[in-house]
């Protein structure tokens, strides 16, 4: 086997469009993974049965479903019902909805270890609901979240892959194309390879950084 760095250079320009496209499901499905994540926490500690079990029934059908399987309903099945949008879009829901489900309980660990005195304390204090939450709890919980966050980041990052599979052009799919008209498989997928890595391995880095900082 020869290494030919000429398909490395000539794979360049499909690369960071792949590269690009990963990054941006990469951070939009963070924030919707973070922000529903926080509706659904919210949703499995409502007192009324009304919310909490259609809530937590949602969240463990999605967290026991395969994202794939995800994707293809909303890919596939969701236009049959009048609702479409393009790839990217549907990839990008896909994964921060998948995700939710996870950061729902992360979020929901973190508010049960905040320490009943400060709830006490702010009852006492005649604070009102949303000013008790957005005052006192969630900081108290989301610096304790924080660093289990960041490795749900890193696991979505190494589930990009998967929106190849509805023809979303992140970087696996892009060395799919780019061997394909080539014939040359082992310089584009390599590259890919490595890129994941240098964007996994420096992540997972700062994360144990912050749970050293932020936990401890």
């Amino acid at each position: 086997m020869n290494w030919d760095w000429s398909a490395v250079a000539d794979f360049m320009p499909r690369f960071l469009d792949g590269l690009l496209v990963t990054l941006q499901v990469l951070v939009l499905g963070s924030l919707i993974s973070f922000s529903l994540g926080l509706v659904w926490a919210a949703g499995l500690r409502a007192r009324t049965r009304l919310v909490r079990w259609p809530v937590t029934g949602f969240t463990e059908f999605v967290r026991t479903t395969p994202l794939l399987v995800q994707l293809f309903f909303l890919y596939f099945v969701l236009p049959e019902w009048g609702v479409q949008f393009s790839a990217l879009v549907t990839g990008t829901l896909a994964i921060g909805l998948h995700y939710s489900t996870y950061t729902a309980q992360v979020y929901r660990a973190g508010i049960e270890a905040v320490p009943p005195g400060q709830w006490e304390a702010a009852t006492a204090l005649s604070l009102p609901a949303h000013r008790t939450w957005l005052a006192v709890i969630l900081p108290q919980a989301l610096r304790r979240v924080t660093p289990a966050l960041g490795n749900y980041v890193i696991a979505m990052l190494k589930d990009t892959p998967l929106l190849a599979a509805i023809g979303v052009l992140e970087m696996l799919q892009q060395a799919r194309l780019e061997s394909a008209a080539t014939f040359q498989y082992t310089e584009p997928l390599t590259v890919v390879g490595v890129a994941f890595v240098l964007i996994a391995y420096p992540a997972s880095l700062l994360v144990r950084t912050l749970e050293r900082r932020l936990v401890h």
